[in-house]
């Protein structure tokens, strides 16, 4: 989204219309669950990911070259079908942890502290790459290397191993998406799985905005305030880090419980404390949770959805979280002129209130209805 940011903001042309372009490559992410139905239906789902991966650098790259140059409609819808391809490349991967750690509960929790590591890095090192490549060469010079980086990308994921799950290839034998929604809404722990994992993505997307506007407040310079961001992405990946060393252990409905009542703790120490240092171990802290937080996601979306529509549901909870990330950083953006900590006090609010909501409902087993 960066990149489009940038070649958008370089042409006069394109200037007012930035947001929008932002949009065409990120909405598509809503139809993401229907398009990964293919994975669950192909016989070899690492081909689908693949020819995914091929098609985004084809599109992007034609984009690119054509921009300026085409009708801005056309422009936008080359960005809306490359970001159809998006969430196979985010969210399809991860249903190949199985295939790839092997049968052991350990292994398997290592494997997703690893596939947390991969997005802190991508999160991290693509904006920063894009951004200095703008700034060095153009934004056009940066879209093109990540059209280079899919193409690799594509030949990496056919080395991964093939997965042992029986899909025969008929689409008859594989659960729909409406029928997959279904089964999430009936399904007790995936259905928490779904809003504790979009409260936390909402809670945790405020801490950007809130970071800079701590500035006045803790009475450093704006782009000294920017670092408070640094600490909470380098906490995520030394969280990450930490869980391959340590994977986390026991049922991952309980794990997303205890690891979200600890963001809110880290929330809500980042509130109580005054000074920039403290807050800067408040925010690096709360990194680290989100990265066991989201180890924790992941592992309730293996173990609890069927081999029949597993790809789905990874695809339905990674498209549900990044709209609920969007709606906390609009969020955080209308309330940021209440005050510093108006977003946070938002946050800490909504996420406290969903996990209340899920204790409850975890500890009176008549209001339980598994699947």
């Amino acid at each position: 989204m960066l990149a489009v940011i940038l070649l958008c903001q370089s042409s006069e042309q394109y200037f007012t219309v930035t947001g929008w372009m932002a949009a065409c490559i990120t909405l598509p992410h809503m139809l993401g669950p229907f398009i990964a139905r293919c994975i669950d239906t192909a016989s070899d789902g690492r081909r689908v990911i693949a020819a995914a991966c091929l098609a985004y650098a084809v599109i992007t790259a034609l984009m690119t070259a054509t921009f300026g140059h085409v009708p801005l409609l056309l422009t936008a819808l080359l960005l809306i079908t490359a970001g159809l391809c998006g969430p196979l490349l985010t969210g399809g991967i991860s249903t190949f942890l199985p295939a790839i750690a092997g049968p052991d509960q350990r292994s398997q929790r290592r494997a997703q502290g690893l596939d947390v590591a991969t997005y802190g890095f991508g999160g991290t090192i693509g904006p920063s790459a894009v951004a200095a490549i703008s700034a060095w060469a153009s934004p056009s010079a940066a879209f093109y290397l990540l059209a280079v980086g899919t193409v690799l990308a594509a030949f990496f994921i056919m080395r991964l191993p093939v997965s042992q799950v029986a899909n025969t290839g008929k689409a008859t034998k594989v659960t729909s998406a409406i029928a997959t929604v279904g089964l999430m809404i009936r399904h007790t722990q995936l259905r928490r799985t779904i809003y504790l994992t979009m409260a936390v993505a909402f809670a945790v997307a405020v801490l950007p905005v809130v970071a800079v506007n701590l500035a006045d407040v803790l009475g450093v310079p704006a782009a000294t305030a920017a670092f408070l961001t640094v600490a909470y992405g380098a906490g995520n990946l030394t969280g990450s880090v930490c869980l391959m060393v340590i994977p986390l252990r026991g049922e991952p409905d309980r794990l997303m419980l205890c690891t979200g009542g600890l963001i809110v703790a880290g929330l809500l120490s980042i509130f109580i404390v005054s000074s920039f240092l403290p807050v800067f171990v408040c925010f690096f802290i709360t990194g680290m949770l989100n990265a066991a937080f989201f180890a924790a996601t992941l592992a309730a979306r293996s173990e609890y959805s069927p081999p029949s529509c597993r790809g789905q549901v990874f695809v339905w909870v990674g498209a549900m979280k990044i709209t609920a990330g969007s709606l906390g950083t609009a969020a955080a953006g209308q309330l940021m002129l209440l005050g510093a900590y108006t977003p946070l006090i938002l946050s800490l609010c909504s996420l406290s209130a969903i996990l209340v909501i899920s204790i409850v409902a975890r500890t009176r087993p008549w209001i339980k209805t598994d699947y």
